[in-house]
């Protein structure tokens, strides 16, 4: 929704106002291309006998329909606003569109009310428009935020790894530096040893005057 309120900035924007008695409606025909996104502001005011004037109403409410003409007057687009709201829809097809709208309140619809519709009409392509609505523009940041939630999950599990292969790598240098240091020690009592009993051999046999 965002997206397309900065890029109404930019579509051909229509702008009017006209007056709603009681439960009258009041309907406009638009001719809308296939792919046509329209975008409508409303601001409503009801007449106050005791100011003089028209003012805003927070309780008063306003009934918008949309249907298409050219296929058995299909609705589109079926929206209870406030006295100030925005409605938009994308032109299925080509065609007519019909677009209405009726004050009402609560359960019961005006009977002696005299309200001023302001009116903002926009229209663009939505081939270069993001079109999404309120949910579905909240479900994409909350896949974002999953997502970076996620990439941190990864990344702490990167950094743990990392440590775990670190104390890995640590203890297999300190085994391999034992493991060398008994070899030289286990070679040099052995070369001790034979030096020992050939010492010992020569001796004896010496002695035995073997030799």
């Amino acid at each position: 929704m965002l997206l397309i309120s900065l890029s109404a900035l930019f579509l051909p924007v229509t702008s009017l106002y006209f007056y709603l008695e009681g439960s009258d409606k009041r309907c406009f025909l638009e001719e809308l291309p296939k792919d046509t996104l329209m975008t409508g502001k409303i601001r409503a005011e009801e007449y106050n006998s005791d100011q003089n004037a028209y003012v805003v109403n927070p309780q008063l409410g306003i009934q918008i329909t949309v249907d298409e003409t050219f296929d058995n007057d299909h609705r589109v687009v079926n929206q209870r606003a406030q006295s100030e709201g925005r409605f938009t829809f994308t032109a299925a097809e080509s065609g007519e569109h019909r677009i209405c709208f009726q004050t009402n309140a609560g359960g019961g619809w005006f009977t002696s009310s005299h309200v001023k519709l302001h009116l903002d009409l926009a229209t663009g392509d939505t081939s270069s428009i993001d079109s999404k609505s309120d949910e579905k523009y909240k479900d994409l940041l909350q896949r974002i935020s999953d997502l970076n939630s996620r990439l941190h999950d990864i990344r702490r599990e990167q950094l743990f790894q990392r440590d775990r292969e670190a104390d890995f790598r640590n203890i297999s240098e300190n085994v391999n530096t034992r493991v060398i240091r008994w070899t030289v020690i286990q070679f040099l009592v052995l070369g001790a040893t034979c030096a020992w009993q050939l010492s010992h051999l020569t001796t004896f046999f010496t002695k035995q005057k073997l030799v």
